[in-house]
């Protein structure tokens, strides 16, 4: 795939405070981070942060959005959504600017399980429709999940076991995913954009591992197994039926390459092509992600 070096401009319009839903999460730390070194106020909102926030209890929302001028949204995985409710409170609040934390394929029927697609639907219609100035994400398969989540025990331990046969992706560095929300949550020019991110190349799970490999001497072996076979021992592990399946069917599109497309949402936001996965590998190394 082939790119220009185009560099879109853009002119800053920061907000004077974004809250920031998921604050402690893979992305929303990462907005944190990056919206303080600009200088914007950013309050970090989680069942956790400094601001109390919890999908479930609606009475955390409104103290939450006082005073807020725009908010990025990283949303629960379930249908019915609590997302369009949460808009429609935030526009009342005076929020004037919404970005969303989607997913790719969100607009692909039957890309995901039925209540994760549905939720990524119900809560893109809903910014949509907000009345206000807004954009949404759609990143694929997040490269964090190597070192700081579901896949970090298994390459620990020297064997990751997956249903992903010989299919590829291009995982996302999340540092990208934070870079694209904090351009559109700080500057013009990107209203009503879906951006659709991506990695730079996309990769086997046993490239992957070799990638951890030459960066780290930790080699850990790639175990293709059966999807069923991947569901029976996730709830032997004490996961119920319901979350074994959706976690099953979640790695279906790695398995078909339908995460293999590279994806032009960074270079469109930032003006640059996406990190490389080396990149990532070697700064998660460097804060011992593997050690």
């Amino acid at each position: 795939m082939t790119h220009t070096d185009t560099t879109r401009t853009h002119t800053t319009n920061a907000p004077g405070t974004v809250l920031v839903l998921g604050g402690t999460g893979k992305t929303g730390r990462r907005v944190v981070a990056r919206l303080r070194e600009l200088g914007v106020e950013a309050r970090v909102a989680s069942r956790s942060g400094d601001t109390p926030f919890d999908w479930s209890a609606p009475a955390t929302w409104q103290p939450a959005l006082d005073g807020a001028d725009a908010v990025y949204i990283v949303g629960p995985e379930e249908s019915p959504s609590p997302t369009p409710a949460f808009v429609e409170q935030a526009v009342a609040s005076g929020v004037r600017k919404l970005v969303l934390l989607s997913a790719r394929g969100a607009d692909v029927p039957g890309y995901f399980a039925d209540a994760v697609g549905a939720q990524h639907r119900e809560s893109e219609a809903a910014v949509r429709s907000s009345g206000v100035a807004w954009t949404i994400l759609r990143p694929g398969w997040f490269a964090q999940n190597f070192s700081e989540g579901v896949f970090l025990d298994g390459v620990r331990a020297g064997e990751l076991a997956l249903p992903t046969s010989d299919g590829t992706a291009a995982f996302i560095d999340a540092e990208d995913i934070a870079a694209v929300a904090v351009a559109a949550l700080t500057e013009d020019g990107h209203d009503g954009e879906v951006y659709e991110l991506s990695g730079r190349r996309a990769l086997g799970i046993a490239d992957v591992l070799d990638e951890i490999a030459k960066a780290t001497g930790v080699r850990a072996a790639y175990v293709p197994v059966e999807p069923s076979a991947y569901r029976a021992e996730l709830v032997a592990q004490g996961i119920s039926e319901e979350e074994a399946a959706v976690w099953t069917e979640a790695l279906e599109p790695i398995r078909t390459s339908r995460e293999a497309p590279l994806k032009d949402g960074v270079r469109r936001a930032l003006g640059r092509a996406p990190r490389d996965f080396s990149d990532f590998v070697r700064d998660a190394a460097a804060k011992g992600a593997w050690a």
